[in-house]
């Protein structure tokens, strides 16, 4: 029996789930599913392989109970616009109480079995009398989620510098750690307002080709290394990763660039721990 990736969520969650039955589904179909939290509407994004469901499976994941319906489409477009009327009830009695949190979003389940509260705080909150208020208006269970900055921006962010819609609101299924690290190893700039993605944090995009570069970097001999080239002796003063190209000081104190595959050996190696 196949199984499909299905994206759902507010928080653009990724899990596997397999179908009723005999059923099919195509990617991009919008589905009925049953997850961990109740019945919600969802995408299919592919039928999974096997390494993707390696991947995934640690993820919750649930059953697709049917295709969307246009039933279901008229139901889901209510639930938003009711969402946006319970957004302003929570914030109201945020405000009431006095609660040090920054609210961000209202999620109301397809199947009605929650309303899920988003918000950041840099304390702890006490937000007992707020989900005893909530819970007394829409009816339901109220669950309240703490998130930080870069799930603020999976939440709300739209568009990257790229122009491309967030990566961390389409397809990364977890957030990867990013280092300053990352960005010296590509030569990004390292001004923070044009590394910093939509959350304040590191861009996720330095991760993607970072192990490439590494793996390139591997087989060049590291800044300040003697070498020896068919023209003579060389130091090493930079790299070009991607070019396969070394900046070298020739013993004529010239500086040039020159493949990767001239060096005919390394004499001394060197710390490797900045260009110049």
């Amino acid at each position: 029996m196949p199984r499909y990736v299905v994206r759902y969520g507010s928080t653009r969650a990724l899990g596997l789930f397999s179908p009723r039955g005999q059923d099919r589904y195509l990617r991009g179909q919008r589905v009925v599913a049953r997850t961990p939290r109740g019945l919600e509407a969802g995408d299919v994004l592919c039928e999974a392989t096997e390494e993707q469901a390696s991947r995934l499976s640690g993820s919750p994941g649930g059953q697709i109970l049917r295709e969307l319906s246009p039933d279901d489409s008229n139901e889901l477009s209510h639930i938003h616009t009711k969402e946006r009327g319970e957004f302003e009830v929570c914030l109201k009695h945020v405000r009431r109480l006095g609660l040090k949190m920054t609210l961000l979003d209202v999620e109301h389940l397809f199947g009605g079995e929650r309303v899920v509260i988003y918000y950041l705080a840099e304390e702890r909150v006490d937000f007992r009398e707020l989900v005893k208020a909530l819970a007394s208006e829409f009816q339901t269970r109220i669950e309240m989620r703490q998130v930080g900055v870069r799930d603020e921006a999976k939440l709300l962010a739209d568009y990257g510098d790229c122009g491309q819609p967030v990566c961390c609101n389409t397809f990364l299924s977890e957030m990867p750690p990013v280092s300053m690290k990352m960005a010296k190893v590509q030569k990004a700039t390292l001004d923070p307002t044009k590394i910093s993605g939509r959350c304040g944090r590191l861009k996720c995009c330095l991760r993607y080709e970072y192990d490439t570069y590494e793996d390139l970097q591997r087989d060049m001999p590291p800044i300040g290394s003697e070498i020896l080239t068919g023209s003579g002796k060389a130091r090493v003063l930079g790299h070009e990763i991607l070019a396969q190209q070394l900046l070298v000081q020739t013993e004529d104190n010239r500086r040039v660039l020159i493949n990767v595959a001239e060096v005919l050996t390394v004499i001394h190696q060197g710390s490797g721990r900045r260009d110049r």
